[in-house]
């Protein structure tokens, strides 16, 4: 077994797709981790704005936790209606694309691939905290330990979705069952103690007030900070298709067992907070703690069960950062299927996974970490911004597809509870963007209509290409002479027809290679009648022999590669002429935008070839 195959697993051919596929169990973990752990982030987001009331500020976090708990809910049973109507993956950028038009497609789409990018950079980030809480020597080596976790999470996840569902099910279930005990243990001791339990180690004394009273601003920032919480939600949207049958059942059962749990947790450490007097620390300060570590230490001391509610909380959170790992590359794929993003995220790779998603979404990650220090409060104000625009602008979507639906049954009700959803976040959008604008919002509201203009730019770039490209008349035999060839053939297009006329110039023996993949739709034998065999018919010339080559893992240059050298040496003391179809950009940064797998075969063909191959580039200029 080779080294690659040992770290992210044997390839998988197109026909494992269905062992692939997950259940509730494992959704809960892939898609809902994030979610799941914004508990040990999110109050402390809000109460750290609460700071300047001193001890005051405590009594604060239950109505604030519990105003954010029904937006939660609103947008869980908006989010189960989504999941109904798109059992095949209705994430945000779909249902905007589909029914509010590609402007509002577009506006969903950056808004998603900022929030995953930041998912991914603020679970990670919060993980390290939680452990450099239980031990501060650490937190010198918060960043380097930030970009370890991230390539640990990158090459788990390049081993497919059931083997990432399976590796992070016991650390999920571990953060969520030591927090159901603190939290369980907690309420007993508070409640047998009429309200006022007894600190097992006493909270940090909060600091002096600095403000009297909570107004309206403060107010909204608290609540703006708290809905860091409510990211992760749409994620089980987004990732329908990775659930085995029955898809929108199963969805819909994980997202309901993970809000559920989810509103346990936010509203258990809120009130235990409240009960305990714990107040957030300033994230500077010296020997910092997080909230969490603060109210296990009250309710369970600085024993063994501590490090091990600690320990979960830092590995669960590492790891929440796979829920962007496995919705992204999802999302890369459906912007680029509509030609807004490079075709190179709509490949999937050998273990069936859309891996150059991964690739960008770790690279992305690794920046942001690297220039924020992969501190959680600098990510935070950027945060949930990206998330409630896209919970929004799916909600109105959603409201526009029911009522097309004119023959559904209550389809009223549907588009009601949508559209209380879509204004509920739309209004807390508009909250978060003002209350946290000063504070770093700003970029990621410059960052959207920027990410808008490159993919606009990719789809004009695609256009102009399909333009030049779809002229699909029969090949033009005019003024032709003898060839000799093999062409690797993909499809045929103005390019490859091309190639083919200067193949019939070099001779009557050509071979037409075509590599065709399990999972691709459509095949150069169904065409190849109409606009090469029979042309070439009726001019009396020699037909082509068209062979097709099939590639049960998606490998294109391997095949390729063996076919060209097995038939040179079939053929001693003949030339083999490979004429290799290929596309000529105008600018150099438009390279990026499509496959280079001709360089890479002609570099091969350069390498283990011999005098009797030749290599011809036949170019098509944009």
């Amino acid at each position: 077994m080779s080294l690659t195959d040992s770290i992210i697993g044997k390839p998988l051919a197109t026909s494992e797709e269905r062992a692939e596929h997950i259940g509730v169990a494992a959704g809960i973990p892939i898609f809902g981790l994030d979610a799941l752990t914004s508990a040990a982030y999110g109050p402390e987001a809000a109460m750290t704005l609460l700071i300047p009331l001193g001890l005051a500020g405590a009594h604060y976090i239950v109505p604030v936790i519990s105003a954010i708990l029904i937006l939660l809910v609103i947008v869980f049973f908006s989010y189960r209606q989504t999941i109904a109507a798109y059992p095949s993956g209705g994430g945000s950028y779909t249902v905007a694309s589909e029914n509010l038009g590609d402007g509002a497609g577009l506006l969903a789409a950056a808004a998603l691939m900022i929030d995953y990018i930041l998912t991914a950079a603020v679970g990670i980030s919060a993980g390290v905290t939680a452990l450099t809480s239980a031990d501060a020597r650490l937190a010198p080596h918060t960043l380097a330990l930030c970009l370890v976790i991230l390539a640990v999470l990158a090459i788990v996840n390049m081993r497919g979705v059931k083997d990432t569902g399976a590796a992070f099910m016991a650390p999920t279930f571990l953060f969520v069952g030591t927090l159901l005990v603190v939290i369980g243990v907690g309420v007993y001791r508070t409640i047998t103690s009429g309200g006022h339990p007894m600190a097992v180690m006493a909270p940090p004394t909060a600091l002096p007030a600095t403000v009297k009273y909570l107004g309206i601003w403060l107010l909204m920032k608290t609540f703006a900070s708290g809905c860091a919480a409510m990211t992760g939600v749409e994620a089980v949207s987004n990732g329908v298709m990775a659930f085995g049958e029955p898809r929108a059942k199963k969805a819909q059962s994980a997202l309901t067992i993970i809000i559920a749990i989810l509103i346990v947790l936010l509203f258990g450490i809120a009130w235990l907070s409240r009960a305990y007097g714990i107040t957030a620390m300033e994230p500077n300060a010296n020997q910092y703690q997080s909230v969490l570590s603060i109210l296990v230490r009250a309710v369970f001391g600085k024993g063994w069960f501590y490090f091990l509610t600690m320990g979960s909380v830092f590995v669960a959170l590492s790891l929440s950062a796979n829920t962007a790992f496995a919705d992204f590359p999802r999302l890369a794929r459906a912007i680029a299927i509509r030609d807004y993003l490079p075709h190179v995220f709509i490949l999937r790779g050998r273990r069936l996974l859309y891996s150059h998603g991964i690739y960008a979404l770790t690279g992305f990650t690794a920046v942001i970490l690297i220039l924020f220090g992969g501190v959680t409060d600098r990510l935070i104000p950027l945060y949930a911004i990206g998330a409630f625009l896209a919970f929004t602008l799916s909600q109105a979507g959603m409201v526009v597809h029911w009522l097309k639906m004119e023959k559904h049954t209550g389809r009223l009700w549907h588009a009601f509870v949508n559209g209380f959803g879509a204004v509920a976040t739309g209004i807390t959008t508009i909250v978060v963007l003002l209350a946290k604008f000063a504070a770093g919002a700003w970029v990621t509201a410059l960052l959207v209509p920027f990410l808008i203009g490159i993919m606009w730019v990719v789809k004009r770039h695609y256009s102009r290409v399909k333009r030049e490209m779809a002229d699909m008349t029969p090949l033009n035999l005019v003024n032709l002479q003898e060839p000799i060839v093999v062409i690797p053939m993909a499809r045929w297009d103005r390019i490859t027809e091309k190639a083919m006329r200067f193949g019939l110039l070099l001779s009557k023996e050509i071979k037409v290679v075509h590599v065709h993949s399990d999972d691709e739709e459509g095949s150069l034998d169904e065409i190849w009648d109409d606009f090469v065999k029979g042309p070439i018919t009726k001019e009396g010339l020699q037909v082509p022999e068209l062979v097709t080559i099939p590639s049960s893992y998606r490998f294109i240059i391997n095949p390729l590669m063996d076919y060209i050298l097995e038939l040179e040496e079939k053929n001693p003391g003949r030339k083999v002429a490979v004429l290799l179809p290929e596309l000529v950009v105008r600018h150099w940064w438009e390279n990026a935008l499509h496959n280079q797998r001709v360089q890479l075969l002609k570099l091969l063909l350069l390498v283990k070839g011999n005098q009797r191959i030749v290599v011809v580039n036949i170019p098509w200029y944009l």
